[in-house]
């Protein structure tokens, strides 16, 4: 994809330049609040590293903020992790320097407050130690590997705004590198009759993302045998949770909204809008009917890997994971059939700036 935030990229250095408006938190466009302090969020997982700084929106704007800067740039740091259990040197320099330009970022921005935080790489790999040991002895990052209840704690929190108000009920996910978060949760009152204010009900963290299902499934020839394994794996891996919450009775009921974030959904909707360029403003809170992403879905899979890689919403990087999200993605759709997918780019970052922003955890 081209750069998040609907930020361009800079062909010097893959430095994602955010544009002159772009809203975060609450997706609104706020006039900058030039004596406000600046927030860090960086959000390093299996296939990418991704850093947001941001400023509080100014007062009257419904706790929203404002992105200054941001970067994103796929560094695999997962790559082989599956077959080893181990992170590889070159997963880890191409890690590197990517932390060094966010720290540089960070510097630059002079932020007051931040969180560094990764998930399900370092979280299985065996030689995590090490590599903790040096991002923060060469780059002066500490990184907090965080549990996957966390993870999806941060993602809720992030999506938060995209919730339709009139449904009390919602499916949360995000397909990540290495695994793929699960959350279901309903909408309660706040105190004193305040907003409503999302309570998880319970989540799942499945031990797969687009790049293990890749690396054993492969992701240049995908045939319709191997695309079909996947969807059953996931759809198994599904299955004792919707036994545990019975989510399919309240989708009978109407009562329930889904909330995708992750590469794959936004890949999906930049794709169905034909977007020559990926653009943030036009995929962030926009929806996709179960038709449509099937639609698309399909179309990617008769695609060769040039073909795929020649999609502008895909690109050269993603060409060879994009199937095996929109697999992973087919199964959370037939064991849920809201039937409706709100779109979020946007997630654990998010998270993490609304709680130091509102002076929470960090």
């Amino acid at each position: 994809m081209a750069g998040d935030n609907g930020a361009r990229l800079h062909p010097a250095d893959g430095t994602m330049v955010p544009p002159p408006a772009d809203a975060g938190g609450d997706a609104r466009v706020v006039p900058a609040h030039s004596n406000a302090p600046n927030f860090a969020a960086l959000d390093l997982g299996t296939n990418n590293c991704r850093l947001l700084v941001a400023r509080p929106a100014p007062m009257g704007h419904g706790g929203g903020f404002r992105v200054v800067d941001a970067f994103s740039r796929i560094v695999r740091l997962g790559e082989g992790l599956e077959a080893t259990g181990a992170l590889s040197e070159a997963a880890m320099a191409r890690t590197l320097d990517a932390l060094k330009v966010c720290a540089g970022k960070i510097e630059l921005r002079r932020v007051c407050a931040g969180r560094s935080v990764a998930t399900e790489a370092c979280r299985r790999a065996a030689n995590c130690g090490e590599f903790l040991a040096r991002v923060r002895g060469e780059v002066g990052i500490e990184l907090e590997i965080i549990s996957t209840a966390e993870e999806a704690r941060l993602v809720v929190s992030g999506c938060a705004p995209l919730l339709n108000p009139r449904l009390p009920f919602a499916v949360v996910f995000d397909i990540g590198g290495g695994s793929t978060e699960i959350v279901w949760l309903r909408r309660r009152r706040g105190h004193g009759g305040g907003p409503a204010r999302p309570e998880i009900l319970g989540s799942t963290s499945l031990p797969f993302g687009v790049v293990t299902f890749t690396e054993r499934f492969g992701g240049v020839e995908v045939t319709p045998a191997i695309y079909n394994a996947m969807v059953d794996e996931a759809e198994a891996a599904l299955a004792p949770f919707e036994r545990e919450h019975h989510i399919r009775r309240h989708i009978s009921g109407r009562r329930v909204q889904m909330v995708g974030s992750s590469g794959t959904v936004t890949t999906l909707a930049g794709i169905h809008l034909a977007l020559p360029r990926y653009i943030r403003a036009l995929v962030d809170g926009s929806t996709l009917t179960f038709t449509q992403i099937d639609k698309v879905s399909q179309h990617l899979a008769g695609l060769d890997l040039a073909g795929r890689a020649a999609s502008p919403c895909v690109g050269r990087e993603r060409a060879d994971l994009v199937l095996s999200g929109c697999a992973i993605l087919d199964a959370i759709c037939a064991t849920w059939p809201v039937g409706l997918l709100r779109v979020a780019d946007r997630g654990v970052r998010e998270g993490i700036l609304f709680d130091l922003m509102n002076g929470g955890r960090h």
